[in-house]
């Protein structure tokens, strides 16, 4: 039964995700097709040039913004795993094969499977929510956080997003929904997976690691050392793939290609001075995540916008954490502050977008302190609360949708 719901669920955003889209088709293409190619659709030309068997590009996108060009090559400095999943698709449909379809089709596969997390959560007991607080979560994250804006649009970097979003509830769900051993397998897969879309979500499996080492602790030191091996076997794999990727491109395990991408020229002398992480950032990133509210609109909102503002039932996640303070809600505050230091340290807020897109990255253990926050909060808060999320997203997604057209 819980996944009749999960399903109906996708299907019920992958409806609302569409017209979204059809609206930006409208703008941009005039007419309603879901199935249109961004501009930006590079991991279509990185799956075509893995189909060739080069880790280069093959054919040229018509533009080359934020491509790296080496030794007279262009390639992607953005992790592989995206082009792997659109290798099937590119190889039947060719480089017209929609990014933007694909992209609102993986949004909505994260929505229905961020509702079976949290129907998990709750039947493992680790989170107690009633049906009300659980559907309002999933609305919120569906329609009232940078999901909905990154869903909807294609485009190289949202679509990283949304698919290192599905890498990370894929962990999070197998930690807590199988047992013995394919738990762990599963959350290995699952966080391996995420750090070859962005290399940093490898912070966010600390939970699943946490947890599943606490709830297996009675089976002995040796069938949990087996059982680690497990679940890090398939991420020390993703992180030697990673290295003789760029080795094979650089020329250095750790290089990728940053230095030689065609970033935009507001950001060519911070880099020459800064690079691309450094506390020099950190005042401005910080403002535009956490502080900024981008209404009423303009061409400034597209900076990003604070977090708790744009989606004031996160709050919540303050009193799920302090209340009764326990190893789980230690475990899950750490995986959100070890995400966000190398975003608030990055050169760029992540313009141009709606909502501070780059904490997409960190949501699934954000959502999951709010539900533990939200459950004592009355329903009528809660729903407010959410209600005005999403009047935020719905209003800053067509604004943005605009801007891009």
């Amino acid at each position: 039964m819980p996944w009749t719901f999960a399903i109906l669920v996708g299907l019920g955003a992958f409806a609302v995700y569409g017209l979204f889209v059809a609206n930006f088709a409208w703008l941009h293409w005039g007419d309603r097709s879901l199935v249109h190619v961004s501009g930006n659709a590079y991991f279509n030309y990185l799956a075509d040039a893995f189909l060739h068997g080069q880790l280069h590009l093959r054919i040229t996108p018509e533009s080359t913004h934020d491509l790296v060009r080496f030794n007279d090559h262009l390639y992607l400095y953005w992790p592989p795993f995206p082009a792997v999943l659109l290798i099937p698709f590119v190889a039947v449909f060719g480089l017209d094969f929609s990014d933007i379809f694909f992209t609102l089709v993986i949004g909505a596969i994260n929505v229905s499977l961020t509702f079976m997390l949290l129907v998990k959560l709750r039947s493992r007991r680790i989170i107690e929510m009633s049906d009300f607080h659980l559907w309002m979560l999933v609305g919120c994250l569906a329609f009232g956080t940078v999901h909905l804006s990154l869903a909807v649009l294609g485009r190289v970097w949202f679509t990283a997003q949304i698919v290192g979003y599905f890498c990370v509830v894929v962990a999070y769900l197998g930690t807590v929904a199988l047992d013995d051993r394919k738990a762990f397998l599963a959350a290995g897969l699952g966080i391996a997976a995420a750090v070859m879309t962005r290399n940093h979500l490898i912070f966010l499996g600390l939970w699943p690691a946490w947890y599943l080492i606490h709830y297996h602790r009675s089976r002995g030191g040796r069938w949990l050392a087996v059982s680690m091996a497990y679940g890090l076997a398939p991420i020390v794999a993703a992180l030697a793939l990673l290295a003789l990727y760029n080795g094979a491109r650089f020329g250095s395990i750790t290089e990728m290609g940053l230095d030689w991408h065609q970033m935009a020229g507001t950001f060519a002398s911070d880099y020459k001075t800064y690079g691309a992480f450094h506390p020099h950032y950190l005042p401005v990133n910080f403002f535009y995540q956490y502080l900024f509210y981008p209404f009423p609109l303009s061409g400034r909102s597209a900076m990003g916008g604070s977090l708790f503002l744009l989606t004031p039932l996160f709050f919540a996640a303050l009193t799920g954490f302090f209340k009764e303070v326990d190893r789980s809600k230690v475990m899950l505050a750490a995986s959100i502050l070890l995400t966000a230091v190398p975003i608030l340290l990055l050169m760029g807020t992540g313009w141009a977008q709606f909502g501070p897109r780059y904490t997409l990255d960190f949501t699934v253990p954000l959502l999951m302190l709010t539900a533990l926050g939200a459950t004592n909060w009355p329903r009528w808060v809660v729903g407010l609360l959410a209600l005005i999320s999403i009047v935020h997203y719905v209003l800053g997604t067509i604004f943005f949708s605009g801007m891009l057209a």
